[in-house]
């Protein structure tokens, strides 16, 4: 009450004047008159309330600042005014003259008195309102009848009333914790709900501080944010803070709001706190949390595991998702029974059977191999102990946890999950969390579950791919030629690479056929597609060219041949059944389609000259003596499978100490590589063709290493070594019978001239079989040939097309016999057709004082 200043209590004590003025009251006797003053800003600011006197005459004579405020009248204009002709509407001014008169005689009085504040000084109608005054009789010092009235404005009443019901309304119903903190940090008042929460009544929380709830060091923090908050005025929102409630040990969250509160002249009175319990909030927001990061993980699992077809490698994909977002350390074993090809290893029913540890990661430098024993590296074979929870793992295919190990090592919490995939449990993953990170709850096993599953099933189809890609390529090799081929007149050299590991076996073959007359079938294909259909695929292809080439057809009929054959691969009902469902709509066609290249070339070492004939393949590479390699113009035809096209056939001369070269588009393609660059990089590496067929081999396949990998490579190299002319005799017989007795002649002369003189018996009485047979059964010239290489070929021309027939005579049958005597004394024989007739040949093998030639007379008594 600023207008009635203070007394200070009277004290003996210096020191008490000073307090006088603070909010502190002085100390004083009991009994005593008690005064203290106010600190500015006390409840009548808000209630505002004014004082005025009327003197005997019933005029102002008194006029207070606040009753300036109040009526909006100052005191020089207010003094000496008649308050009822001033203030009162005129209606009701014969009633407050009555009431103005029983004052002044006297009479104490309190009422609601409407007033209008006077108008201002142009005559206009003031402000109206309500005042409920009190009025308190009084004397002059003359002993004259005086009054003092205390006014109050009735609308700042009843708006202060208003506030407070609404606020006791909003203190006492919330559904927060609400406390009001003084200055000194102490509660002043605490709503129903914070005491339903701490315990109590409201009451019983005035005077206590944060430290009375929170942990030591959560309550200082907190004290320091409310003398902040109190000293700057900054509010705080959604600070969270973590304590106890009584009588629970459950760590409860709150989320504080805090403001500072103001009395009605702006001056810091407290702190209001709003507390609101958050730990079902943040609970609900780990676990959303969790599973966001669960999903996360598995989404990233799904496309970070099985990206390869490797066993190793898809273990390792595996420990990159989890490590280091899902546990610090982590292993992965897998039974060495399956890594080694076994379909079910013994003991794996109850966990004794071998492990290898796999792969190992660690977020944790220094961190131990986890499992427990003795420490396992990786690629090293073990077992766990049968009692131990790993072994328990892999028997029951349920998780387990693992204790962690004693004396305070790193690791405090590690889970065992076994890998199962197609209810097949194919190895171990361990998980491990290290002190310091939260241990391993229910979801986190259900993640790891998952994770480990998903791996599982990965090498599991990786351990499958591993041994289909093993049984096509021994199937693969099956089929290739067997060590260094041989060939007349041909020096040999070949290579076959596999694809990477990454990759499935492909179809790439290469063969070399010896045929009659020291010639020689030079063969390489490649199978389009990958895997151990085109593995199968390539083995027939490759059969029936050896086939065809022993029927010593044509190379361009072979192809014919074989593209009829590549078209029923695909077709359970053959070559014909596949050009039926040719004639069918397309979408009727649901047979498999086998599409093969190839390139087929015969050379005949006597006239040193090739004949290719190719289906679709990329060409041959020749490299003359003292000339640039380039590759053959061969028309490249359709590929083994189309059907319809037929093929070329392409005649070239290769000079003694030519190098041909076969290949297939392993060795001059990749991805990275186009053909065209692959093509002139192989042509660049033939630059010095006379070195051994075998370093030109490595040469090319060093210097074209960055062009293969992707794919299967077989490279053939030959090297011409024709037959010498003086290894060759060749002699035009007429159509009479004494050719016979000539021929014997020419044969027995060479065969001499040769140092072959063990063969003259044996080859004189065939050569003279076939020439009887030629003469008798041929049409026109006859030829005699005989060929010196690594055996001996004689061959008989004539220009007739019907083919020789063998057949067994009966023991009355005068002939008959020939066909039959050449095929016991020779090491083989057989008939081909050429472009003027047909050619019959023997092939007899070199002595060489171990094996014995038959004798003649003994085969011919044999026949009878």
């Amino acid at each position: 009450m600023s207008e009635i200043p203070a007394k200070a209590t009277e004290s003996e004590d210096p020191s008490d004047g000073a307090r006088a003025g603070t909010a502190e009251p002085a100390a004083a006797a009991p009994g005593d008159a008690m005064w203290q003053s106010s600190p500015p800003g006390s409840i009548y600011d808000y209630i505002k309330v004014a004082s005025f006197a009327i003197g005997a005459g019933g005029l102002v004579e008194q006029w207070s600042l606040r009753a300036e405020q109040i009526f909006g009248v100052p005191a020089e204009r207010a003094v000496g005014m008649d308050p009822i002709e001033a203030f009162i509407d005129p209606d009701l001014r014969e009633r407050g003259q009555r009431k103005m008169a029983e004052i002044l005689d006297g009479r104490e009085w309190t009422g609601v008195v409407p007033f209008r504040m006077p108008g201002p000084a142009d005559g206009g109608r003031g402000e109206e309102g309500i005042a409920e005054v009190y009025v308190m009789p009084t004397r002059t010092a003359e002993g004259e009848n005086a009054a003092v009235c205390i006014v109050v404005d009735v609308r700042t009443l009843r708006s202060i009333e208003t506030d407070l019901a609404a606020s006791q309304s909003i203190f006492g119903q919330s559904p927060f914790g609400f406390l009001l903190i003084d200055t000194d940090l102490r509660i002043r008042r605490a709503n129903v709900r914070f005491s339903s929460i701490f315990g109590g009544t409201p009451d019983d929380h005035r005077g206590k501080d944060v430290h009375d709830y929170l942990p030591r060091s959560e309550a200082e923090r907190v004290a320091a944010t409310l003398r902040r908050v109190l000293e700057t005025g900054n509010s705080i929102t959604d600070m969270h803070v973590t304590g106890f409630v009584p009588g629970s040990e459950e760590r409860r969250h709150w989320s504080i709001n805090l403001y500072r509160v103001h009395s009605g002249t702006g001056r810091p009175i407290g702190i209001a706190w709003l507390g609101l319990d958050i730990t079902a909030r943040r609970a609900a927001a780990r676990e959303a949390a969790a599973a966001r990061r669960n999903l996360a993980l598995l989404n990233e699992a799904g496309a970070r595991i099985g990206n390869s077809l490797d066993l190793e490698t898809t273990a390792r994909e595996l420990l990159d998702v989890v490590v280091p977002g899902f546990c610090d350390l982590a292993t992965v074993d897998l039974y060495q029974g399956l890594l080694a090809g076994d379909e079910t290893p013994p003991g794996l029913a109850d966990g004794s059977a071998e492990l290898r540890r796999v792969a190992f990661a660690s977020a944790v430098s220094d961190a131990p191999f986890v499992g427990g024993g003795v420490p396992v590296a990786v690629g090293a074979v073990h077992h766990y102990p049968f009692n131990s929870p790993c072994a328990d793992a892999l028997r029951t295919a349920r998780p387990q946890y693992v204790p962690a190990a004693e004396g305070g090592g790193l690791v405090q919490s590690t889970l065992a999950v076994p890998m199962v995939a197609h209810d097949t449990v194919v190895g171990l993953a361990q998980f491990a969390r290290t002190k310091g990170s939260e241990p391993f709850g229910e979801r986190d096993r259900e993640l790891a579950v998952e994770l480990a599953a998903r791996a599982a099933v990965c090498i599991d189809n990786a351990r499958l791919y591993r041994r289909e890609h093993e049984r096509a390529l021994i199937l693969q090799r099956s089929l290739l030629p067997p060590g260094d081929p041989e060939a007349s007149g041909l020096d040999i050299a070949c290579r076959y690479l596999p694809g990477n590991a990454a990759t499935e076996v492909g179809g790439d073959w290469f063969d070399v056929i010896e045929l009659p007359g020291h010639r020689t079938a030079l063969v390489v294909g490649d199978v389009m597609g990958r895997g151990l259909r085109a593995a199968v695929a390539m083995g027939e292809l490759r059969t029936a060219v050896r086939t065809l080439a022993l029927l010593d057809l044509e190379p361009a009929e072979v192809l014919s041949a074989l593209d009829e054959i590549a078209r029923g691969l695909g077709t359970p009902g053959g070559v014909q059944q596949a050009t039926r469902t040719a004639r069918q709509p397309r979408d009727a066609d649901l047979s498999e389609v086998y599409l093969a290249t190839c390139v087929y070339a015969v050379y005949d070492s006597v006239t040193r000259r090739i004949t290719f004939a190719n289906a679709g393949h990329l060409p041959p590479v020749l490299v003359e003596p003292g000339e640039d390699a380039l590759m053959l113009d061969v028309p490249p035809g359709m590929p083994l499978g189309v059907g319809g096209e037929p093929f070329e056939e392409v005649e070239v001369d290769l000079p003694e100490g030519s190098l041909l070269a076969l290949y297939t588009d392993g060795l001059v393609e990749s991805r990275d590589h186009p053909l065209d660059e692959g093509l002139q990089a192989f042509v660049g590496a033939l630059t010095d063709p006379s070195q051994p067929l075998e370093d030109v081999c490595d040469h090319v396949l060093n210097t074209l290493d960055t062009h293969h990998g992707e794919d299967d490579i077989a490279l053939l190299m030959a090297r011409v070594q024709g037959l010498p002319a003086e290894s060759v005799g060749d002699w035009a017989l007429p159509r009479e019978p004494r050719s016979v007795g000539r021929a014997r002649e020419y044969a027995r002369g060479q065969l001499v001239t040769w140092g072959l003189e063990p063969l003259v018996d044996t080859t004189e009485l065939l050569v003279s079989e076939l020439v009887t047979n030629a003469l008798r059964y041929g049409e026109g010239e006859i030829r005699l040939r005989l060929l010196l290489d690594r055996t001996l070929v004689c061959e008989v021309w004539d220009s007739g097309l019907v083919q020789p027939r063998r057949r067994r005579a009966r023991d009355t049958d005068e002939g008959g016999r020939g066909l039959q005597l050449v095929g016991l004394l020779s090491a083989a024989w057989g008939s081909r057709r050429t472009p003027r007739g047909k050619t019959v040949w023997f092939e007899l093998p070199l002595p060489d004082g171990e094996t014995g030639l038959t004798d003649p007379a003994e085969a011919l008594l044999s026949l009878f």
